[in-house]
């Protein structure tokens, strides 16, 4: 139901745009001075396709153009109305189609009947609801007649029933400019694309994440310059990196605009409109249900889901796929109906990508997720309240000292990016291989730093890359040093607890896995995996992270730290943080002595107390980090050198 605070350019889009009038191409009769219009139509099955053109008028808003419309559907069904005019696209369905075909139908049928009548459903047919009820009531035999009542009843008014989506055919996607009847504005943010976002909750349902896209705004003539531009990028006459701004330039007279700059490239060389949703960095997932034309895109921001306003279309869909193939280099089609691949925006963010496709889904989906930021370190998470700094103090002293440690959590609670910051806690020197089936630790920016980081790319028995299995043998040959597996989730558990339990990696090993603390860690392992119970018992730690919410929004913390003891296959687990309130916090056992890791890290001339004076100067040195703010990799990087070249050594 439209309303104040409806998205701003959708509605300029289409107020600037007479899509009824247009429709009547068929059987008008010329000699009518209100058939002033210069569309063509057309139909395709069932819809109704009309090339509008220089036309003027609107269907919620003009009589004249409702009455061709109804005219045009007096002897035709629909089940959509698809108007087009200089690269926007306007497409009616829904309630709004029902209306119009049902006042069709009963013009059809009354025409001889009651002329009067008929001349006003024509042009005004919520306006005779009175008049239409008596003769239902009146037990009126024409079918058509009680249809329409049925529908007149239901809406509220032209505005409501008659509001279409709209995009720009070259973006393949469609925008819904109306706002449920039932939402509160909650917030309105402006994107660095231009765009604009405002979150509605809802009373009956999930929030409206509402996007108001720069593409919308856009004159007439500048869209004209879009399209002009899209075709020579299309056609090969303009390439490279700047095609975009050579297009524009090509076409007109003078310098081109950033905006126009800048949505042409996102339709030509980027993702289109993801572009504009992660531009928001709240956004962490979008994902695009099949069939994509009936069902928005949903989103998950500051880890809360809401539905979008944004539509894909058939034509969008698949060129995502093609743009998927293209860039990662992995078969997409029917042969091979899924896909998981990275993909790189334009404005840096990188992407983890699955799809399916045909046969196993009805055309296209994805799942998108922003990457972990390679920027954060652990003082990052320290200064940003996520992780404690004395727990942060044992989890750096833990990994340094090759400690067995498992991160567990649910989807989203941040077990990647905790994992990411770990791998600067690892001495310089140390040998690192990292394995992934999709790349999201932050090699690149360890490797930056200096650090001897081998990344190597695992996959399904279907796909170019090694098996996991197969790649956890052929890292445990590539060099004496931590082995860190992305995610512990099938067949190479086994491989990985057989290589820690006969000693084939004497140095650090790290990984994540889904659970919700060691108990669920253990029945995944053990029960799910087939790992044996004596194999899991080579594990030191579980940290488990979740996700929360806040009155600021979603936001992630450490939840646990437990260590495990085990003998033989008997196997339990001790806190030595947990939650109190809202941050984890000791449990007291580390400082009662009672800790068998703190022993076990104990070097062979240091004792249980030189451990606890290695964690409180190492929590000194985190904090400091915090405090000044040094928590870049390379900040970090830096004065763990200065002070591995110290005779204090922490």
């Amino acid at each position: 139901m439209t309303r104040e605070g409806t998205v701003g350019s959708l509605r300029a889009a289409i107020g600037e745009f007479d899509v009824a009038g247009v429709f009547d191409g068929i059987g008008r009769n010329d000699d009518d001075p209100s058939n002033a219009c210069s569309c063509q139509v057309s139909v395709d099955g069932k819809t109704l396709v009309v090339d509008a053109d220089g036309c003027d008028g609107n269907l919620a808003t003009a009589p004249d153009c409702r009455q061709r419309v109804v005219d045009t559907l007096a002897d035709r069904d629909a089940n959509r109305i698809v108007a087009r005019d200089t690269g926007l696209e306007y497409r009616y369905r829904g309630r709004g189609v029902e209306l119009l075909v049902a006042a069709g139908r009963f013009v059809d049928r009354i025409d001889d009947r009651n002329e009067r009548l008929a001349s006003t459903v024509r042009r005004d047919p919520l306006s005779v609801v009175d008049e239409l009820e008596s003769r239902v009531t009146g037990a009126s035999d024409l079918e058509s007649e009680s249809k329409l009542v049925d529908i007149v009843q239901s809406v509220d008014g032209y505005e409501s029933v008659l509001s279409p989506t709209v995009g720009l055919t070259i973006g393949h996607y469609r925008l819904d400019p109306t706002v449920p009847d039932d939402a509160r504005l909650r917030d309105v943010r402006g994107l660095e694309t231009g765009s604009e976002v405002r979150i509605y909750e809802r009373q009956r349902g999930v929030p409206q994440y509402a996007l108001d896209i720069v593409d919308l705004s856009v004159s007439n003539e500048e869209r004209t310059r879009l399209l002009e531009g899209y075709e020579a990028i299309a056609e090969g006459d303009v390439e490279g990196e700047r095609a975009a701004e050579r297009a524009l330039e090509d076409v007109s007279d003078e310098p081109p605009n950033p905006v126009l700059k800048g949505v042409l490239t996102k339709h030509t060389s980027g993702y289109g409109v993801l572009e504009d949703l992660f531009a928001d960095p709240r956004l962490s997932d979008v994902y695009v249900t099949a069939p994509v034309s009936q069902n928005p895109l949903r989103v998950v921001v500051d880890g809360e889901s809401m539905a979008t306003n944004v539509y894909l279309t058939r034509d969008g869909a698949k060129a995502l796929a093609s743009r998927v193939r293209r860039t990662s280099g992995r078969a997409f089609s029917r042969a091979s109906p899924t896909v998981d691949a990275t993909a790189t925006l334009m404005s840096g963010p990188e992407l983890r990508v699955a799809g399916i496709t045909e046969p196993v889904s009805e055309g296209e989906a994805f799942a998108f997720r922003k990457r972990a930021d390679d920027r954060f370190t652990l003082p990052a998470l320290v200064a940003n309240g996520t992780v404690p700094v004395d727990a942060a103090a044992l989890l750096s002293i833990a990994v340094e000292r090759n400690a067995a440690t498992l991160i567990a959590g649910t989807r989203g609670a941040g077990k990647t990016t905790l994992l990411g910051t770990l791998l600067y806690e690892l001495p310089p020197e140390t040998r690192t291989v990292v394995l992934e089936d999709t790349p999201e630790l932050p090699v690149d920016a360890l490797q930056s730093v200096g650090r001897d980081v081998q990344a190597l790319r695992t996959g399904g028995e279907d796909d170019p890359e090694i098996t996991p299995e197969a790649a956890l043998r052929t890292a445990l040959r590539l060099g004496d040093g931590a082995l860190v597996v992305g995610e512990i989730r099938g067949a190479e558990a086994c491989v990985l607890y057989e290589a820690m339990r006969v000693g084939a990696n004497a140095n650090a090993v790290l990984g994540t896995i889904h659970g919700d603390g060691a108990d669920d860690v253990y029945e995944r392992v053990v029960s799910d995996l087939g790992v044996a119970p004596s194999s899991f018992g080579t594990t030191d730690l579980i940290v488990t992270v979740q996700s929360y919410r806040t009155a600021e929004g979603r936001t992630r913390r450490l939840a646990r730290i437990e260590e495990v003891i085990g003998d033989g296959d008997d196997h339990r687990f001790e806190p030595l943080y947990e939650l109190e309130g809202e941050r984890a916090a000791p449990t007291g056992r580390i400082d009662r002595g009672e800790s068998r890791l703190v022993d076990r890290l104990a070097g062979p001339a240091e004792t249980y107390a030189d451990v606890r004076q290695a964690l409180e100067r190492r929590a000194n040195r985190l904090d400091s980090l915090a405090a000044d703010g040094r928590t870049s990799p390379r900040d970090v990087a830096e004065t763990y050198a200065e002070h591995r070249r110290s005779p204090e050594r922490a």
